[in-house]
């Protein structure tokens, strides 16, 4: 299984449907930029999500919602474009969201990540969820080298 970890902003809404099973699927389209040689270059990533295991948490995520994203990568598919070029279609599966530690301040002015388990249940802190720093080790906005 290869495991990724991607953070971006989504392009679109959330596209809800259903499976003839019906069973329901959620699509993401997250643009995830990436610096070489002096240039930013964008991924695309297609992200699903399989069952109602982030609904609670889906009314959050609009257009252009800065989104952390982890999951099993599945193998890139080629495809050819209306103008004839070939292009990569990168997708994953997603098994854990959070909202990323930048973006949109809380009221006391800091950054806080929420993670989403599939459980259902949000938890609010710093950095991983499973540790606490303190507040004079976050970033501010203009730190972050992304």
């Amino acid at each position: 299984m290869n495991q990724m970890t991607i953070m971006g902003h989504l392009g679109s809404d959330p596209e809800v449907r259903f499976t003839s099973s019906g069973q329901k699927v959620t699509t993401l389209r997250v643009a995830a930029n990436q610096r070489r040689g002096g240039k930013d270059e964008t991924f695309w990533w297609r992200i699903t999500i399989w069952g109602e295991q982030f609904d609670k948490i889906m009314p959050y995520f609009k257009k252009g919602s800065a989104i952390i994203v982890s999951g099993e990568m599945l193998k890139p598919e080629i495809y050819t474009n209306r103008d004839g070029q070939p292009q990569v279609s990168l997708n994953l599966v997603a098994y854990h969201i959070a909202f990323p530690p930048f973006g949109r301040k809380e009221e006391g002015g800091s950054h806080a990540q929420q993670n989403y388990e599939p459980s259902g249940h949000m938890q609010q802190g710093q950095g991983d969820s499973h540790h606490e720093e303190s507040e004079s080790s976050a970033f501010a906005e203009d730190e972050i080298p992304f």
